[in-house]
């Protein structure tokens, strides 16, 4: 399994780079790759920014200003991996727990696409991908269709295992989950600087521990 981070945004809200903000005193690109270095993976990042090689290995966009799914579409080209693990640099709130679990349950189900949904919504840009997307997206990018979802819903011919965020947290041991944050906030963007703010006054807890590497 390769481990990505998404950081290809232009941080138009925040009126600054997201990549580079600093939380509990680390950037927030740190706090991502650090995450998936947990995970066993030696991780990359997604999206053309060639000023953030300095972290982790870049791979641009095939096709560039296109948004998210070009930098997916660029992950799973650059990779004869099967299995495409991605996080988005601006989910700070993100348990690794939840991380550990995610990347299991996609290793045992098969699926082309898993992902989690929160209060009913997909959430395409925290989930792992089989290359088996690849054709399915590269002809979503070429015929400019660049909303997430419904080009992995399409290039997935079926093979979606999306599941309930919230169904998940209740019927696992508390143990299981840290308990702040809770569940409704992990996948909580900061997009704008009043996120920033809220988020860099009470920081998430950003440690990780080794884990068996995801094979």
């Amino acid at each position: 399994m390769e481990g990505w981070v998404l950081a290809g945004g232009a941080s138009v809200r925040m009126g600054r780079d997201k990549a580079l903000l600093e939380i509990g005193g680390r950037l927030l690109i740190v706090l991502a790759l650090d995450k998936l270095r947990a995970l066993g993976m030696e991780p990359r990042i997604a999206g053309s920014r060639p000023d953030l090689a300095g972290f982790a290995p870049v791979v641009s966009d095939n096709f560039p200003r296109c948004g998210p799914l070009a930098g997916i579409e660029a992950a799973l080209a650059a990779s004869d991996a099967d299995l495409h693990f991605f996080l988005p640099v601006d989910l700070p709130e993100l348990p690794f727990e939840f991380l550990v679990w995610m990347a299991q349950r996609a290793q045992a189900s098969g699926a082309t696409a898993t992902l989690p949904l929160l209060a009913g919504r997909p959430q395409p840009l925290c989930a792992v991908y089989s290359r088996r997307l690849l054709p399915g997206l590269r002809e979503a990018l070429a015929a400019r269709r660049y909303k997430v979802m419904p080009a992995i819903e399409t290039a997935a011919c079926g093979s979606v295992d999306a599941f309930e965020v919230e169904a998940l947290a209740a019927a696992l041991i508390p143990e299981t989950w840290p308990a702040e944050p809770p569940v409704h906030d992990w996948f909580r963007n900061l997009n704008t600087p009043e996120d920033y703010e809220r988020l860099h006054r009470s920081p998430p807890a950003t440690g990780a521990k080794r884990h068996n590497p995801i094979s």
